[in-house]
């Protein structure tokens, strides 16, 4: 009887016994670690990429006019004079009030407006403007607090979303304009972005308005009360008689 060879094919796959089918297994329980931290990482830099780029937009943002009024309505609703006045260039506000009710004063003389009484007003102004400017800031502080204590108060980052819709505003360059009802009336605000930032530079509501001219009236002659000697009407051209 002749001998039997044993030949191993080396080129054989390996079996596929329990011991390899433990092996695999723990592979794969290995590589989980990695997509897990490969996964936390990129959560981590996005969260980091929106948290950089959330504190940007808000520094933008609190360059804005939008912001500035946030505040004053934020300190309206809060009672904080300082914080709101800080908000007001009050002599600018005032100068520009007077001189729209230097312009209304005027119209009510109508025909008796001379060049004489043009000056009067002109000159009156200035004693006027210091006079007027504590009584201006009242009325401006009031119809803000007023439009402030309409809305509810609110946590100040929602108020900062909410004032976009409570007020139309522009802004181009450095001067802005916000409207808003406030008692049912249509008001404007201009301002002007500075060095300590946005603050409100004029007041447009036809009713203080209405009432800074009854105080300018009030330091003025009373309409047809000059003396007759003085040109009261604008002088005219004469006519010329006919032959």
């Amino acid at each position: 009887m002749g001998r039997q060879r044993i030949v191993i094919n080396l080129d054989a796959p390996p079996s596929n016994g329990p011991g390899q089918a433990r092996a695999v297994r723990g592979g794969k329980r290995r590589r989980w670690p990695k997509v897990v931290g490969i996964l936390f990482t990129l959560f981590l830099v996005v969260i980091a990429v929106i948290a950089i780029a959330g504190f940007f937009v808000w520094r933008y943002y609190q360059s804005t006019p939008a912001y500035a009024l946030s505040i004053m309505i934020d300190a309206a609703q809060r009672g904080d004079v300082a914080e709101f006045e800080k908000r007001l260039d009050s002599d600018e506000i005032a100068k520009n009030m007077v001189a729209s009710a230097s312009q209304k004063a005027a119209a009510r003389y109508g025909l008796a407006l001379s060049n004489n009484v043009k000056q009067q007003i002109d000159s009156t102004m200035p004693s006027l403007l210091q006079e007027l400017k504590p009584a201006i800031q009242k009325e401006v502080t009031k119809e803000i607090g007023e439009f402030a204590a309409k809305s509810k108060p609110r946590p100040f980052i929602l108020l900062v979303i909410a004032v976009p819709s409570l007020m139309k505003i522009t802004s181009e360059g450095d001067s802005a304009t916000a409207s808003a009802l406030i008692n049912d009336r249509n008001v404007q605000l201009a301002m002007r972005r500075g060095s300590d930032g946005w603050k409100v530079t004029d007041f447009k509501d036809d009713v203080v308005v209405q009432r800074v001219v009854d105080n300018v009236m009030t330091q003025l002659p009373a309409i047809g009360g000059f003396d007759r000697n003085l040109p009261l009407l604008k002088p005219g051209k004469g006519k010329t008689r006919r032959k």
